[in-house]
């Protein structure tokens, strides 16, 4: 099969160079066409993979004096499959995706019933990846796009819906063939027509008449389970096939065995077991599909939030179009009362927007031109003409939603025990039930009680307990997470932070506000306070100083009136000088005012107390005299030391890291309670500073905002980004607070911990319900002189295990972000 290759030469220096790695690969046999670009240092390749591979066509170039490099992009695709029913069956589709040509990772979440593979576009295709699941014997579906969701959703609810039907079809012939079958025995009326002493042929045939609509209800068990072992890859469904034709060929056999005239083998009927097996296992798969639906409902409440169409504005002239053909650069018409479609700015109007669904703010923010505004807010009063700068996939809501379907389709470590044993669990049960069988006919019990065995054994073995205990909790989790702000990007993300005992808050901008603020007036004897904010203010004004900014802000918040400024003059590293109404003003510190001449003795009590605290003073002198200062600070935000403090009620320490002096930052340590206090720490060695702690055995999370943050992000155990935080921030980050509240970082690791609590839980009882079942239904109890296991317990025992596992992580959906 001839197949087309891309590769990157290395090496090249001239057109030479080019024509003979050119003709390297054209001497190799199999070679229908060799082109080399000089000018992008590309091969581009034609050959046949049966006569060579991708490695001959490398060693060629590099006999010829080059390097040629493989760096074709990979891709994702995330396809949605069905038909399985349980651990075994995304395993075996997990193998048959891996065994793809050009497939470098593949990954199957049983609990969102969908397959994310990484593969290589130039060695295999979509419809590749579909056959493959179509030969291990499964259906997949429609690529999910943003589009897809509502339609996935309904095909869900059809397949719910579809159960339901089967459930009480089953039922409704189930019921009456049990009352049926077990009437004599228990002493129920049984009309005469049908008494198995005297008529039993008809009572084995209407048995067999009541069973086949429920067989019909259950086909799929079959059909599915038998391509299953076709495919040498046995499921759950498997299982339950092999089992109930066991039972139903004995019956068979019996009634064959009554029409010869052997009355006494209507003792030996199992009619009764296949009907309430596959009804039981049924009603259990039913409960389960609606317990995994309720699983992806933050996913389903975060795409509610999306208005389906917006105002597009084409000549002044609004038009009313689907969401997904607005394209960046289009100006939108957002009406009170509607949400905004796209993320964007202002370009006219003027209004109050609910972005609580984004930030968590409940109070409305005022836009005017010039704000950005978020796709999915709320426009609650004033019309707002917005220019779209993001649009479809690229907006807020559209990447936190991406995030957490991700962080839902991913695989913790910890499920990596489920998994293996997933891989071995329904060969070893067939052998398992095979050789119990054996082992008592061999101990000369008869052909109905090893038969009774063999199904017991096929019928309580439940792989969808071990392949839902862990996907299921980390969907409830993550969904609840994003519920509450708090976005965890990966499985193992997730479980990481249940470890965590250290967390290391960057200071500006985590701990902080990150924006300067006026904290302190101090006036000099005879000087009003009024006086001294509104020179130094108007001084100020001509400045372009974050910290002239904050004390022009303070005096516009109080109303003060400004004078006119001239001779404006800014002095590097000590302050700046301006006349001010007719006065020669001075703002700095007590360098730059000794050097004008100006006595500043009197304030340098305020200056060290000022100074201990970790603000700055600003001493403002007029006319040569000094008038008094302003402090100036990077105010503490106000849920810092509540989060502190939550930290510590977990028994985790808090270290906070910045690059302030020691008595500044130990200034602001003591205000939200932090002990530890890494300081004068360049932005470069902050992941050093992150090392040094996880070299003390530590499990660190590093908690940061800015893009000097990412590298320690990075190379921390647990990457914590907040919000309102660079894009460079979020990237490296594990963990994204989209709230930019500090306190919802003790509410990540609560979080944690409760869904690992769950998983464990759920893992304890899926391997517990076999470890324990197993042996029972295998007549463990019976070889010690207790009761057989009959096999209706042993299916409604195993209906049970799943649901019990996804109705135990469900509970996750209860978590409250306060602690």
């Amino acid at each position: 099969m001839i197949k087309a290759l891309d590769l990157k030469i290395q090496g090249m220096t001239c057109a030479a160079c080019a024509q003979a790695s050119e003709r390297a690969v054209r001497k190799l046999g199999g070679v229908a066409e060799a082109s080399v670009n000089y000018a992008t240092e590309r091969l581009s390749v034609s050959y046949d993979d049966a006569a060579l591979g991708i490695d001959d066509i490398k060693a060629a170039v590099a006999k010829a004096g080059y390097e040629a490099v493989d760096d074709r992009s990979e891709k994702e695709a995330v396809i949605p499959v069905g038909g399985m029913t349980c651990a075994s069956c995304s395993a075996a589709v997990e193998r048959a995706l891996s065994r793809t040509a050009g497939v470098k990772l593949a990954s199957v979440n049983l609990a969102t019933e969908r397959a994310t593979i990484r593969y290589d576009p130039a060695l295999t295709r979509i419809s590749a990846l579909k056959d493959a699941i179509r030969k291990a014997g499964y259906e997949p579906r429609a690529l999910e796009t943003a589009d897809r969701v509502d339609a996935h959703r309904e095909e869900k609810e059809r397949e719910i819906s579809s159960l339901k039907t089967r459930v009480f079809v089953s039922a409704a012939f189930s019921i009456p063939l049990f009352y049926l079958a077990m009437g004599m025995m228990l002493g129920w009326p049984v009309p005469a027509a049908l008494d198995p002493m005297h008529q039993g042929l008809r009572f084995a045939l209407v048995q067999l008449a009541l069973v086949v609509p429920v067989m019909i209800a259950g086909s799929r068990f079959y059909r599915v389970g038998f391509k299953a072992l076709w495919h040498r890859a046995p499921n759950m469904d498997s299982l339950i096939a092999i089992g109930t034709s066991a039972a139903l060929a004995y019956s068979l056999w019996s009634t064959a065995g009554i029409a010869r005239g052997d009355h006494h083998l209507v003792e030996s009927l199992y009619f009764e077991t296949v009907g309430v097996i596959i009804t039981l296992i049924l009603l259990g798969k039913w409960l389960e599909a609606g317990s995994k639906g309720r699983t992806s409902e933050s996913i389903k409440k975060l795409m509610g939030l999306r208005p389906k169409t917006a105002t597009v504005l084409h000549d002044g002239v609004g038009q009313e179009l689907p969401i997904e053909e607005v394209e960046v650069g289009d100006l939108v018409l957002v009406r009170p009362g509607e949400k905004i479609p796209v993320d964007g700015v202002v370009v006219s109007g003027s209004g109050a927007v609910d972005e609580s669904m984004l930030s968590g703010e409940s109070l409305p923010v005022d836009k005017a031109p010039g704000d950005r505004v978020v796709g999915a807010s709320l426009n609650k009063h004033g019309a707002l003409t917005v220019r779209a700068t993001e649009v479809g996939a690229d907006t807020a809501l559209a990447r936190i939603v991406k995030l957490v379907e991700d962080a839902q389709g991913s695989k913790a470590p910890i499920a990596r025990m489920a998994d293996v044993v997933s891989g071995y669990f329904v060969p070893a049960v067939f052998v398992i039930a095979l050789a119990a069988a054996i082992t008592w006919l061999a101990l000369g019990h008869g052909v109905v009680f090893a038969l009774t065995v063999f199904v017991a054994v096929l019928t309580i073995a439940c792989p969808c307990a071990l392949g839902l205990a862990t996907p299921t909790a980390i969907m409830v989790g993550t969904g609840r997470g994003a519920e509450s702000g708090v976005l965890f990007k990966s499985g193992a993300a997730l479980e990481t932070a249940h470890a965590i005992d250290t967390v290391v808050l960057d200071k500006t901008g985590t701990i902080t506000k990150g924006e300067p603020a006026l904290t302190d007036l101090v006036a000099a004897p005879g000087a009003g306070v009024d006086e001294l904010l509104a020179l130094a203010a108007a001084a100020e004004k001509a400045s372009e100083h974050p910290l002239g900014e904050a004390v022009v802000k303070a005096a516009s918040e109080r109303g003060l009136s400004l004078d006119e400024v001239a001779d404006f003059e800014a002095v590097p590293g000590q302050g700046i000088r301006a006349t001010v109404g007719g006065r020669a003003v001075l703002i700095g510190n007590a360098r730059h005012l000794a050097a004008a001449g100006v006595d500043v003795s009197g304030a340098a009590a305020a200056v060290e107390r000022l100074s201990g605290e970790g603000k700055t003073p600003l001493i403002v002198a007029a006319d040569g005299r000094w008038l008094g200062l302003v402090a100036v600070a990077d105010t503490v935000k106000e849920s810092s030391a509540a989060a502190v403090a939550a930290l510590k009620r977990m028994g985790i320490e808090v270290a906070m890291i910045t690059g302030d002096s020691r008595r500044a930052a130990e200034a602001i340590a003591r205000q939200v309670g932090i002990d530890r206090v890494l300081a004068e720490v360049l932005p470069a060695d902050k992941a050093a500073e992150v090392a040094k702690l996880q070299a003390e055995g530590r499990r660190v999370a590093m908690v940061g905002d800015g893009i000097n943050d990412a590298p320690a992000l990075a190379h921390a155990d647990l990457g914590v980004a907040i919000g309102s935080g660079t894009d460079v921030a979020m990237e490296s980050a594990d963990v994204v607070l989209m709230r930019s509240e500090l306190t919802d970082v003790p509410t990540a690791m609560r979080l944690s911990r409760a869904v690992i609590r769950n998983i464990r839980q759920n893992l304890f009882w899926a391997f517990g319900y076999n470890v324990l079942g197993i042996p029972v239904a295998a007549g463990l109890l019976y070889a010690f002189g207790g009761p057989l296991l009959n096999p209706v317990i042993a299916a409604a025992a195993m209906a049970l295990s799943s649901v019990s596992v996804v109705t135990n992580a469900l509970r996750l959906r209860r978590f409250k972000a306060a602690a």
